[in-house]
């Protein structure tokens, strides 16, 4: 009854919130100290990381790091010039400038310290000269073996990008072995913008395509042999050998998180079959998402764990929904054909069709992005996606350690020229990206549960829940706020009407972007007035922000330049501000190091500030 179901409810939460304690405490790893100035590290590359903006990145299990006593952290992340880039299992001495995970670029963002501290990643930062060889001692027997899965990655990725070449091989690489250091940046771009950036990433298509490709060539091919057709179940054969492939790829993909929420959606549906039970419906689907929950109870706050099983979920209602149609008999073959190519093609349109649906409302509330034509380039794509270029990949991934994976490569190569093709066309067409301003947490929540309710309920009512599901679009959005200041008071921006004036043109610009797509501002140099000390807005921005950079304190006629008529102050010095500089709210650097970024509101009474780390909380990773 009614009890029972609320005895259930109460289990199931304390299982999460025990689930969540317990893998909290097993990635729990030491961070580096807050360090002044550039260390010398020497530790063991276990991985190469995706790209950021100055260039690719190392993981680096680090055995000594300069200054810092004690057990190092069991990781840390160092951007490296790509002209000599070492890869896994390489020993490596390099001095560079580590800090702490960064807190979230504004307060509500996505946190990029939670998911360090996840990844145990204690320290990031970048080399101020190339990485060195080092005479290192013997890492632990866990380093060891992710290194020596990763070399193996790392060998077949160089190997597929000297057969393919750079300009095509990026892409290839990527979703072969989820390496992303050699996709252009302009073709990162135009995926983006053109709705197709999800074919980069190892997630739920990779591993049905490759599973599903697996699974019906055994079955043929099991089929064509009438010993072994007659003598053992084809369909559950070609499952055992669809499992194999699903955990092949994911060890070659490096299992990263999409990719193991892929692998155990696949691995549900495998088993499903093996159980003579039906591989696709929502309850094999929830029994993933348990166990992908189990595992990594964090990946419920993360935008792809959404994403993924939201449109997994809307396509498997969609399946359950469609009723099979009736084949005719003795229908001439032009007209079959013709039939079924169009009916393939309405097929295809409706998949994408609702699987971009079911996944924009958290696109809109975590990516501020809207791409446009993204259902025109997912249909003209995935034809050429699921029947050339991964079926190609996977079987010349296969055949490369054997040097035949030539003529597969070749054809995998064409189609990555195709989707490239496609994505800078629909890129370059008008409109084609919208930047949506996020809308109240409160929103995602309803439009969550309405699209459960969509795709639970059997019957006409279901569609009383499109409307909510909708809620991230038409719910109010709250005024933007009037100021903007990075954690540290390394940056600050202003907003006048769409836009978000910055004032220093060359700091935090990452941090700064995150922040103003959230409200929907045009991120603009402004007018400031910016020197190597001190910056100030422009004649006839308000409010007036005045930003002094320096540790040392200015002199008097410095203090009164820069604080004369400001309403806002940021304040980086070390000693506190002059009496000149007091008659506005002043941000000391002290303040915004300890409570990290913040935005501001007028209100009648003054200013309304909302910090990042209130909004954060206490949590292991939100120690700044």
């Amino acid at each position: 009854g009614a009890f029972g179901l609320m005895l259930l409810f109460l289990a199931v939460g304390a299982a999460g919130a025990l689930a969540g304690g317990l893998r909290t405490r097993a990635v729990e790893a030491p961070r580096v100290p807050v360090l002044e100035g550039p260390r010398w590290v020497e530790g063991w590359v276990v991985d190469v990381d995706g790209p950021g903006a100055g260039g690719p990145r190392l993981l680096i299990a680090p055995t000594w790091i300069e200054g810092v006593g004690g057990e190092p952290p069991a990781m840390v992340r160092v951007g490296v010039s790509p002209e000599r880039l070492y890869g896994p299992g390489s020993p490596v001495r390099l001095r560079a400038l580590l800090n702490r995970p960064p807190p979230p670029a504004a307060p509500g963002t996505y946190d990029f310290a939670r998911d360090a501290f996840f990844r145990r990643i204690g320290g990031v930062g970048f080399a101020l000269v190339e990485p060195a060889s080092a005479e290192l001692a013997p890492p632990a027997r866990s380093v060891r073996l992710a290194m020596a899965v990763n070399t193996v990655r790392w060998s077949l990725a160089r190997r597929i990008l000297d057969r393919m070449g750079p300009e095509t091989g990026g892409v290839a690489v990527a979703m072969v072995t989820g390496h992303e250091a050699w996709i252009a940046p302009e073709d990162l771009q135009a995926m983006r913008d053109s709705g197709l950036a999800h074919v980069l990433s190892i997630s739920g298509l990779h591993m049905a395509i490759v599973g599903g490709f697996v699974f019906f060539a055994v079955r043929l091919g099991a089929a064509a042999w009438p010993w072994l057709a007659l003598r053992v179940s084809t369909k559950k054969l070609a499952a055992i050998a669809g499992l194999i492939a699903v955990g092949a790829y994911l060890g070659l993909s490096g299992a990263p998180a999409p990719a193991v929420r892929a692998a155990v959606t696949a691995s549900v549906a495998f088993v499903a079959i093996l159980c003579d039970r039906r591989a696709i419906s929502l309850r094999a689907l929830a029994v993933a998402a348990l166990i992908v929950l189990t595992l990594h109870p964090e990946a419920v706050l993360q935008p792809g764990f959404q994403m993924s099983f939201a449109a997994t979920a809307a396509l498997v209602a969609l399946a359950e929904a469609l009723e099979r149609p009736v084949r005719e008999i003795n229908t001439p073959w032009p007209i079959a054909a013709v039939q079924r190519s169009l009916a393939w093609i309405g097929l295809t349109l409706l998949i994408s069709f609702v699987a971009g649906m079911a996944t924009a409302p958290f696109a809109i509330q975590h990516f501020n992005r809207v791409a446009n034509y993204g259902l025109l380039a997912n249909l003209v794509t995935a034809p050429l996606t699921s029947f050339a270029l991964m079926p190609a990949l996977a079987l010349g991934a296969a055949a490369e350690p054997g040097g035949l994976s030539g003529p597969m490569l070749a054809v995998a190569g064409w189609a990555v020229s195709g989707l490239q093709a496609v994505a800078h066309w629909t890129a370059g067409l008008p409109q084609a990206t919208w930047v949506v301003p996020s809308a109240p947490p409160v929103a995602l929540a309803v439009s969550f549960l309405a699209l459960l309710w969509t795709c639970l309920w059997r019957g006409a009512l279901r569609w009383l829940g499109l409307p909510l599901a909708c809620a991230v679009l038409w719910w109010p959005r709250p005024e933007p706020p009037a100021v903007w200041v990075a954690a540290e008071g390394a940056n600050a921006a202003v907003t006048v009407g769409g836009e978000a004036r910055l004032l220093v043109g060359d700091a935090r610009l990452f941090a700064a972007e995150l922040w103003s797509r959230r409200p929907g501002l045009t991120l603009t140099p402004g007018t400031a007035a910016c020197g190597r000390k001190a910056c100030r807005t422009g004649k006839g921005t308000t409010p007036v922000v005045g930003l002094w950079r320096w540790r040392t304190a200015p002199k008097p006629a410095e203090a009164e330049a820069l604080c004369r008529g400001v309403d806002v102050l940021v304040w980086r010095a070390l000693s506190p501000p002059p009496e000149v500089c007091r008659g506005g709210l002043v941000l000391t650097r002290q303040t915004l190091t300890q409570r990290g970024s913040v935005e501001l509101r007028r209100t009648a009474d003054g200013w309304s500030a909302t910090w990042a780390q209130d909004v954060r909380g206490r949590r292991p990773w939100t120690q700044l």
